[in-house]
């Protein structure tokens, strides 16, 4: 039987949110970047669930409970510092963000997305990787970047 992933189980999100922000904190410091309030801010608002958050839905947030009057633009550079740093990945299908699982090392996103309850998973299939540069080379084609997106029903969505 699968096991069902963390994304798609009830479960305390304070955890994944604390993880996350301790990883991040780590990881800046080894790379001699700044995170900055607002940064930490947003990578904290993109975990508190396991659903892709769109910009505006961010800066909805700031605005109505952290009272910052911030703008689109300081939202997307925020959201551009996480992304370049590997904190986030962006699901395209979405114009939205979710928070990376394994900061740690660079890679390539996959992602199972629910159809319903619009979690994320976030799967690390190396052998997907290869077999999409493979592919693409055998068509001289070179792979800069890759993120598959799969639309589905999880486990959860699958039994309601």
């Amino acid at each position: 039987m699968p096991i069902t992933p963390i994304a798609s189980r009830p479960h305390d999100h304070s955890h994944c949110v604390h993880s996350a922000l301790s990883e991040a904190d780590t990881l800046c410091a080894q790379k001699g970047l700044r995170l900055t309030a607002l940064r930490r801010r947003v990578l904290e608002l993109v975990w508190q669930s396991h659903k892709p958050l769109g910009a505006y839905d961010i800066l909805a947030v700031l605005s109505e409970q952290d009272g910052r009057r911030a703008a689109p633009p300081t939202v997307y550079r925020a959201l551009d510092f996480l992304l370049e740093n590997g904190l986030v990945h962006r699901i395209s299908s979405l114009n939205a963000f979710v928070g990376c699982v394994h900061p740690e090392h660079a890679h390539q996103g996959q992602f199972l997305i629910c159809r319903e309850c619009h979690a994320a998973i976030e799967l690390e299939q190396k052998v997907i990787s290869d077999a999409i540069i493979s592919s693409a080379k055998e068509v001289g084609f070179i792979v800069e970047a890759q993120t598959v997106e799969v639309v589905g029903l999880c486990a959860g969505c699958q039994g309601a």
